[in-house]
């Protein structure tokens, strides 16, 4: 195998996640995109619990979950995306553990059937707004979590709070707004090339896409007013 093969979902926020850190370091990769309904056999077994990502370092190792994958690649590959001082790593490692924490508290609100359902779920949003918030204040100046270094911890948040903007742009709850530390960082991440896996406005109107067939309250409002990234 020439090169490291990412294996994917097209579309992943977790597959994302693997792909930025391979592009901030620069390590020559290539995606292998499977249908989560027909999961090869080849896939199921490298996958021990038929997830994505799997990243195959050669034709006999592979790599699964993707916090472990992103960070294999930090301890083998520079330039180094974690801290040097070891109280500073830990710090970004606890921020990294709440992001799945964040994403279903501030994603919880796409997934529901009604709009009272709508509106209890984005009640909550603030309050994980709130903590990043804090957190990007005590870090340093922005407009990344570490100041003007790139860290593990954007790459951890960036699939995420890309798709919130987007989410934004289907149904707006306006809640972003009122944590500026938080919209800068979100706006700088989807502004960094190594976000991306696709061109924006097409993985925008994938995403929309993905929205309206997922037929849950928020879908009626995807052909509402177009992506402003298109």
């Amino acid at each position: 195998m020439a090169k490291m093969q990412l294996v994917s979902f097209k579309g992943c926020p977790w597959v994302q996640r693997v792909a930025i850190v391979l592009r901030e370091k620069k390590i020559d990769f290539e995606f292998i995109h499977i249908e989560a309904d027909n999961r090869p056999d080849w896939f199921r077994a490298i996958s021990p619990h038929n997830k994505v990502p799997v990243l195959r370092l050669d034709d006999h190792r592979a790599l699964f979950e993707s916090g472990a994958i992103a960070e294999y690649l930090d301890e083998t590959a520079a330039p180094r995306l974690h801290p040097g001082d070891p109280v500073e790593r830990a710090v970004h490692r606890a921020w990294i553990e709440y992001m799945p924490s964040f994403v279903d508290i501030t994603s919880a609100h796409a997934y529901v059937d009604s709009e009272a359902e709508f509106d209890k779920a984005a009640a909550l949003v603030p309050a994980a707004f709130e903590k990043l918030e804090r957190a990007l204040e005590r870090q340093s100046g922005g407009p990344l979590f570490n100041g003007a270094r790139y860290s593990l911890v954007d790459a951890a948040y960036a699939p995420f709070l890309q798709r919130h903007l987007f989410l934004e742009r289907i149904r707006k709850i306006g809640h972003i707004d009122k944590f500026p530390r938080v919209k800068a960082w979100a706006e700088a991440l989807v502004a960094r090339p190594s976000t991306h896996s696709f061109p924006p406005a097409e993985f925008e109107a994938m995403y929309r896409d993905m929205v309206k067939r997922r037929n849950k309250w928020i879908s009626q409002f995807v052909d509402g007013p177009r992506a402003a990234a298109e």
